[in-house]
């Protein structure tokens, strides 16, 4: 199953990152936050991935061109131009990059994803949010209800400390707790060939007439994580995840 991850904003809230790379390729860690979010299908053995390219998607397809060297020592003789590499360690990936272009819209590049895939059922998500969601789970889940299509439903979390009390006493305080108000579309979708339909063109937004018609069908459904979500999409939340990634306790870092 292949899985088509949107790539191709441009992550206007984020420019202190942005003006130079595309937010796909802001780093937690040393590693692009899409790195961490193949890292997590490919935890769940989903290891063939659609990557929806648009804004400066060229430094994109420049990190995986290169990225066995990345993983890799290796020795250069300047003499012959040989290299010989040393404790290579690469990830079982088939990584297809497609220019879906600059100006195209959510919808329009799932679209153009799904045309990779033929007429077989695909999951997607977006590029620049993590979490902790079950992807074997998620994906029984879709088969069991026979629906066109599922998304992933999140709790945002809180941008303030929670409390709980007893009378007037504080008994725990939590600092941001993933509790948020409601549900909300945290990605990680999985959907059936004919979603494709449900999209006209690539300047179709996938969170509005395409999701607002599926459900209008009763061809929607959400799976519930009750677990760990954080979208990317300030400086302020860039920095979060690198100091739970710097904790040792990062919740998305199931492999």
């Amino acid at each position: 199953m292949k899985t088509i991850i949107l790539a191709g904003g441009r992550g206007t809230r984020l420019t202190e990152e942005t003006n130079v790379k595309p937010k796909p390729m802001v780093e937690i860690g040393g590693y692009p936050i899409l790195w961490h979010i193949m890292k997590l299908y490919s935890f769940y053995d989903i290891k063939e991935f659609v990557i929806a390219l648009g804004y400066k998607g060229g430094l994109i397809k420049g990190f995986f061109q290169n990225y066995h060297n990345y993983n890799t020592d290796f020795t250069v003789d300047l003499s012959s131009g040989n290299i010989s590499r040393h404790n290579s360690h690469n990830e079982e990936w088939n990584v297809h990059l497609v220019d879906t272009g600059v100006e195209t819209n959510t919808g329009g590049r799932i679209r153009r994803g799904m045309k990779y895939a033929g007429r077989e059922r695909v999951m997607a998500t977006y590029g620049d949010g993590v979490g902790s969601i079950n992807i074997t789970k998620l994906l029984e889940f879709h088969k069991s209800h026979g629906k066109k299509a599922t998304l992933t439903a999140v709790r945002p979390p809180s941008r303030f400390g929670g409390l709980l009390f007893d009378g007037d006493q504080v008994v725990e305080f939590t600092e941001k707790p993933q509790i948020g108000e409601g549900w909300i579309n945290g990605g990680f979708f999985v959907l059936e060939p004919e979603v494709a339909e449900y999209i006209e063109g690539d300047s179709s937004s996938f969170e509005g007439k395409p999701l607002e018609n599926l459900a209008k069908d009763g061809q929607l459904m959400a799976y519930k994580h009750d677990g760990y979500w954080q979208p990317m999409d300030t400086i302020r939340e860039k920095n979060l995840l690198q100091e739970l990634w710097e904790s040792g306790k990062a919740p998305w870092k199931v492999w």
